[in-house]
């Protein structure tokens, strides 16, 4: 996959990868990029199949995109990488996490949750149903991010930050964007919960109705030594409403738990 590099990126640069939501892309992640490398650490945000630079991938489900994030890995020569995911982005890292434990040095979910629930389930069908209206409107993806990104957003949202949320969504391609919406119904990595065994931060925005606080607290709970924090005024783009406490937040666990 495409990706962004920043920080030392030698054996002991620690890496770090960072995964972004449906509505994301590695364009996403400059400013955490920048913090962490900053912190000394090897920081490299990709474009999952399908998105951006990596459009030529075809995106698959969360399992499709766990192999491409090892291929990277595998790439770059990482045997080891911790994983920051947003949204969507953390349900890949926890694929990752099943899939290949041994691959994951530490884990932060961000604004994420373990399942997507019942596929045929009265609150999963609005919500695909709220995500598809735009497009089959005709509207497209940048009808899409304006009607969808300002109801995701918490009363501290960076208004900097919000634009720039628009902007990755609205350059999203709706084939990929309608491909993964309907992979993610799928989605259900409860029962691996608690077999992870690397540290992890559990992070959630205090105004997030996507991925509700209450949803990450419940992971950190089953999560053996998982750790929960939230971010005042934050809505669902934690990472870019609240830039500067989501990075401090990220990079104070990453130095605590990769010396």
């Amino acid at each position: 996959m495409a990706f962004t590099r920043s920080g030392p990126s030698s054996p002991t640069g620690r890496p770090v990868i960072l995964l972004h939501g449906i509505g994301g892309g590695k364009a996403i992640w400059a400013g955490s990029v920048a913090a962490l490398a900053a912190a000394g650490f090897d920081a490299i945000s990709v474009d999952l199949s399908g998105y951006g630079d990596s459009q030529g991938v075809a995106p698959g489900g969360m399992p499709v995109m766990a192999q491409a994030v090892l291929a990277t890995m595998d790439a770059l020569g990482l045997d080891r990488a911790a994983l920051v995911g947003h949204s969507m982005g953390g349900m890949v890292a926890q694929e990752v996490a099943a899939v290949a434990p041994r691959r994951v040095s530490a884990l932060v979910l961000a604004c994420t949750s373990p399942a997507f629930g019942k596929p045929d389930g009265d609150w999963q069908a609005r919500f695909v149903a709220s995500r598809l209206q735009p497009l089959d409107a005709g509207q497209g993806m940048p009808g899409l991010a304006a009607a969808l990104v300002p109801p995701m957003l918490g009363p501290a949202a960076d208004p900097a930050g919000a634009a720039l949320a628009a902007r990755v969504m609205a350059a999203v391609p709706e084939a990929t964007y309608r491909a993964v919406l309907a992979a993610i119904v799928s989605f259900d990595r409860r029962a691996a919960l608690p077999a992870i065994a690397v540290p992890t931060l559990c992070l959630a925005g205090e105004h997030d109705r996507t991925a509700p606080p209450k949803v990450l607290r419940g992971m950190a709970e089953r999560i053996p030594g998982a750790r929960y924090a939230e971010l005042a005024g934050a809505g669902h783009i934690a990472n870019v409403e609240t830039p500067a406490a989501f990075d401090a937040a990220v990079t104070a666990f990453l130095n605590e738990v990769l010396p």
